[in-house]
Protein backbone atom coordinates (compact mmCIF):
# COMPACT_ATOMS: atom_id res chain seq x y z
CA UNK A 1 0.00 0.00 0.00
CA UNK A 2 1.14 3.27 -0.55
CA UNK A 3 1.47 5.94 1.69
CA UNK A 4 -1.53 8.00 0.31
CA UNK A 5 -3.36 4.95 0.46
CA UNK A 6 -2.38 4.59 4.16
CA UNK A 7 -3.48 8.30 5.30
CA UNK A 8 -6.55 7.60 3.37
CA UNK A 9 -7.37 4.21 5.52
CA UNK A 10 -5.83 6.04 9.15
CA UNK A 11 -8.52 9.25 7.89
CA UNK A 12 -11.03 7.21 7.42
CA UNK A 13 -10.73 5.54 10.84
CA UNK A 14 -10.81 8.92 12.42
CA UNK A 15 -6.36 7.68 13.14
CA UNK A 16 -5.35 10.94 11.57
CA UNK A 17 -6.12 13.58 14.30
CA UNK A 18 -5.45 13.52 17.79
CA UNK A 19 -7.10 16.90 19.20
CA UNK A 20 -6.89 18.09 22.87
CA UNK A 21 -10.27 16.48 23.49
CA UNK A 22 -9.00 16.10 26.95
CA UNK A 23 -9.49 19.90 27.49
CA UNK A 24 -13.39 19.50 26.12
CA UNK A 25 -15.60 20.70 29.33
CA UNK A 26 -18.17 17.70 27.92
CA UNK A 27 -15.17 15.17 28.04
CA UNK A 28 -14.25 15.90 31.56
CA UNK A 29 -18.19 15.84 32.95
CA UNK A 30 -18.35 12.44 31.19
CA UNK A 31 -15.55 11.07 33.04
CA UNK A 32 -16.80 12.31 36.14
CA UNK A 33 -20.33 11.35 35.34
CA UNK A 34 -18.88 8.17 35.04
CA UNK A 35 -17.08 7.71 38.09
CA UNK A 36 -20.37 8.05 39.69
CA UNK A 37 -22.32 5.68 37.60
CA UNK A 38 -19.49 3.46 38.70
CA UNK A 39 -19.03 3.88 42.39
CA UNK A 40 -23.60 2.90 42.07
CA UNK A 41 -22.51 -0.06 39.80
CA UNK A 42 -20.25 -1.55 42.47
CA UNK A 43 -22.75 -1.51 44.92
CA UNK A 44 -24.96 -3.09 43.11
CA UNK A 45 -22.67 -5.66 41.74
CA UNK A 46 -23.28 -9.45 43.65
CA UNK A 47 -20.35 -9.50 45.92
CA UNK A 48 -20.00 -13.27 45.78
CA UNK A 49 -19.62 -13.28 42.19
CA UNK A 50 -15.95 -13.41 40.49
CA UNK A 51 -14.80 -11.14 37.87
CA UNK A 52 -14.07 -13.65 34.60
CA UNK A 53 -10.15 -12.02 34.39
CA UNK A 54 -9.50 -12.62 38.43
CA UNK A 55 -6.32 -14.02 38.71
CA UNK A 56 -5.31 -13.45 34.85
CA UNK A 57 -3.69 -10.34 34.39
CA UNK A 58 -3.88 -11.58 30.26
CA UNK A 59 -7.38 -11.53 30.55
CA UNK A 60 -7.38 -8.14 32.24
CA UNK A 61 -5.53 -7.09 29.83
CA UNK A 62 -7.47 -8.23 27.14
CA UNK A 63 -10.96 -6.44 28.58
CA UNK A 64 -9.47 -2.93 29.40
CA UNK A 65 -6.65 -2.53 26.95
CA UNK A 66 -7.39 -5.01 23.90
CA UNK A 67 -11.30 -5.23 23.68
CA UNK A 68 -11.96 -1.28 23.64
CA UNK A 69 -9.19 -0.99 20.85
CA UNK A 70 -10.60 -3.84 18.39
CA UNK A 71 -14.39 -2.95 19.33
CA UNK A 72 -13.38 1.38 18.63
CA UNK A 73 -11.69 0.14 15.72
CA UNK A 74 -14.58 -1.76 14.19
CA UNK A 75 -17.71 0.01 15.08
CA UNK A 76 -16.74 4.38 15.75
CA UNK A 77 -13.87 3.99 13.55
CA UNK A 78 -15.31 1.63 10.45
CA UNK A 79 -18.83 1.46 10.66
CA UNK A 80 -19.68 4.92 12.00
CA UNK A 81 -17.06 6.45 9.40
CA UNK A 82 -18.80 4.77 6.77
CA UNK A 83 -22.45 5.76 8.04
CA UNK A 84 -20.95 9.38 8.27
CA UNK A 85 -19.87 9.23 4.58
CA UNK A 86 -23.92 9.40 3.45
CA UNK A 87 -25.73 12.41 4.13
CA UNK A 88 -28.67 10.95 6.27
CA UNK A 89 -25.54 9.28 8.52
CA UNK A 90 -24.41 12.86 9.44
CA UNK A 91 -28.32 14.14 10.76
CA UNK A 92 -28.61 14.69 14.36
CA UNK A 93 -30.86 14.81 16.62
CA UNK A 94 -29.66 16.60 20.11
CA UNK A 95 -25.98 16.24 19.11
CA UNK A 96 -26.30 12.48 18.29
CA UNK A 97 -25.90 11.74 14.79
CA UNK A 98 -27.75 9.01 12.61
CA UNK A 99 -24.63 6.80 12.35
CA UNK A 100 -23.90 7.11 16.30
CA UNK A 101 -27.74 5.98 16.62
CA UNK A 102 -27.46 2.98 14.13
CA UNK A 103 -23.68 2.15 15.64
CA UNK A 104 -25.00 2.14 19.09
CA UNK A 105 -27.79 -0.09 18.42
CA UNK A 106 -25.65 -2.58 16.44
CA UNK A 107 -22.73 -2.56 19.26
CA UNK A 108 -25.39 -2.89 22.26
CA UNK A 109 -27.04 -5.65 20.09
CA UNK A 110 -23.84 -7.94 20.51
CA UNK A 111 -23.75 -7.31 23.34
CA UNK A 112 -26.93 -9.23 24.43
CA UNK A 113 -25.14 -12.42 23.05
CA UNK A 114 -22.40 -12.78 25.82
CA UNK A 115 -24.54 -10.55 29.26
CA UNK A 116 -27.12 -10.60 30.71
CA UNK A 117 -30.30 -8.33 29.39
CA UNK A 118 -29.86 -5.90 31.77
CA UNK A 119 -26.19 -5.34 31.68
CA UNK A 120 -26.12 -5.51 27.33
CA UNK A 121 -28.67 -2.54 27.47
CA UNK A 122 -26.93 -0.40 30.13
CA UNK A 123 -24.35 -0.42 27.19
CA UNK A 124 -26.34 1.71 25.15
CA UNK A 125 -25.54 5.28 26.84
CA UNK A 126 -22.12 4.71 27.12
CA UNK A 127 -21.52 3.58 23.49
CA UNK A 128 -23.73 6.69 22.62
CA UNK A 129 -21.15 8.75 24.51
CA UNK A 130 -17.98 7.27 22.67
CA UNK A 131 -20.05 7.92 18.99
CA UNK A 132 -20.42 11.59 20.06
CA UNK A 133 -17.21 12.13 20.78
CA UNK A 134 -16.17 10.67 18.11
CA UNK A 135 -18.22 13.28 15.83
CA UNK A 136 -17.61 15.85 18.31
CA UNK A 137 -13.61 15.66 17.65
CA UNK A 138 -13.77 13.66 14.12
CA UNK A 139 -11.72 11.27 15.84
CA UNK A 140 -11.61 7.73 17.43
CA UNK A 141 -8.99 8.92 20.12
CA UNK A 142 -11.51 10.21 22.58
CA UNK A 143 -13.80 7.27 21.94
CA UNK A 144 -10.64 5.03 22.59
CA UNK A 145 -9.93 6.73 25.93
CA UNK A 146 -13.24 6.72 27.21
CA UNK A 147 -14.02 2.76 26.14
CA UNK A 148 -10.57 2.22 28.00
CA UNK A 149 -11.24 3.76 31.22
CA UNK A 150 -15.13 2.59 30.90
CA UNK A 151 -14.00 -0.92 31.19
CA UNK A 152 -11.16 0.04 33.35
CA UNK A 153 -13.39 1.38 36.15
CA UNK A 154 -15.62 -1.53 36.01
CA UNK A 155 -12.94 -4.04 35.99
CA UNK A 156 -11.69 -1.97 39.36
CA UNK A 157 -15.41 -1.87 40.49
CA UNK A 158 -15.92 -5.92 40.03
CA UNK A 159 -12.02 -6.10 42.31
CA UNK A 160 -13.35 -3.84 45.05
Amino acid sequence: MTNRVVIVVLDELGLTRLPPFYRDPRFIVTLLAACVVLVVMQQWLPPDSPAPWQGSWSLLAAFTLWQPLIEELLFRGLLQGQLLRHPWGGRAWYGVTSANAVTSLLFTGLHFIHHPPLWAASVVVPSLLFGYFRDRHRSLYPALVLHILFNSGYALARMA
